[in-house]
């Protein structure tokens, strides 16, 4: 499953590689929403948490569904701005009918259909109920908010963008004066890389989620989804995020510039795994004699007649299923004068479970 781009015809001039106050609080705040699912930031979490107030915080839990379960496709430009200001005046000349649609139907970056066919909920009587019959599974107070967006639609506008304006104010302007320069520097490397290998060498810098496909013309992201868009006459952006890890969103709305924002490796380590990969990770420990060489390699390294020996198999078979095991990462192999000695790869067997819920989540 995966979200393709349609990047035929485009130039390297087309893709962007930036940074973005605005994408980046919206990372922030899925992460103070939804702070189980994120162990490796649980430190800032519970830091930004005791610097927010009552007030703020129950206006965040009020607006969620910007930034919990999927994330606002407005929240993520594709032309960012200098700063969170500018971001945020973008998004006030964006048409009610626009801003609407974005917040309660087309979000992308989530695993909701996109309905394509249905107009703004201002407009369109079906997407209307859709919006309110979404928000009434959530409860009574998420359905109350949404029919206070569709019925006064620039009130809700203005105290959306004050709660981010307040949110800048209370934490993320701190944090993000922490975090821009890695986020620029990250940027600028994949610009370089683009430049100097082109868009392929690019991506696989960005994630081993992201890749090109065989014709050179789609950009395909490892999803829960099957979708796809094309960036013609628009071009991809692409935005480093130090709060996103795992996540890996993708705007690919019809009318929406496709844009990545992707974690960054030097920020959120380690980095995304495909879930491709995870399956032959899987696959490869799912049979019997696999998972005996493992154990035994677990306690020391070992040749193949060793191990041979130790389970009373042929020297083939051993190297078969050795052979199936390093394809997948889970052991490594080193020559010592005329053998070769086989070892567990540590970091990829202890993540694998740890890879298997990022790689959903995302």
């Amino acid at each position: 499953m995966s979200v393709t781009i349609d990047i035929s015809g485009l130039g390297k001039e087309s893709f962007r590689f930036l940074p973005s106050a605005l994408a980046e609080l919206g990372s922030a705040l899925h992460l103070i929403v939804e702070p189980a699912h994120h162990a490796s930031q649980q430190d800032w979490i519970r830091r930004t948490l005791e610097a927010i107030d009552a007030d703020l915080m129950d206006r965040l839990q009020t607006a969620d569904f910007l930034w919990r379960t999927s994330r606002a496709d407005m929240l993520l430009p594709a032309h960012p701005g200098a700063s969170l200001g500018e971001e945020l005046d973008a998004l006030d000349r964006l048409s009610d009918e626009t801003w609407v649609n974005a917040a309660l139907i087309t979000s992308s970056c989530g695993v909701v259909p996109l309905h394509p066919e249905l107009k703004s909920p201002l407009v369109d009587p079906a997407a209307r109920k859709l919006a309110r019959d979404r928000a009434g599974v959530r409860g009574q107070r998420q359905l109350d908010f949404v029919d206070f967006v569709l019925s006064e639609p620039a009130k809700v506008r203005a105290w959306v963008r004050t709660l981010l304006e307040d949110c800048e104010n209370a934490f993320f302007a701190v944090a993000w004066e922490q975090i821009v320069g890695s986020l620029k520097r990250d940027a600028r490397q994949k610009h370089d890389l683009l430049l100097s290998s082109g868009i392929s060498s690019a991506l696989e810098a960005v994630s081993e989620a992201v890749t090109l496909d065989r014709s050179g013309h789609r950009i395909v992201v490892d999803k829960l989804q099957d979708r796809g868009t094309s960036a013609a006459g628009q071009g991809v952006t692409f935005l480093p995020s130090a709060f996103g890890h795992p996540h890996l969103l993708v705007v690919h709305a019809p009318g929406w510039q496709p844009v990545i924002q992707y974690p960054v490796t030097e920020l959120a380590s380690p980095a995304i795994t495909g879930l491709e990969a995870l399956q032959e990770r899987i696959h490869a420990l799912d049979h019997p004699v696999r998972l005996r060489l493992v154990r035994s390699l677990l306690r020391s390294p070992l040749t193949t007649l060793e191990l041979a020996e130790t389970w009373q198999l042929s020297a083939p078979e051993v190297s078969r299923h050795l052979a199936v095991l390093k394809e997948a990462g889970i052991v490594d192999s080193s020559r010592q004068g005329r053998f070769v000695r086989y070892d567990i790869n540590l970091l990829v067997t202890a993540r694998l479970g740890t890879d298997l819920i990022e790689a959903l989540q995302r």
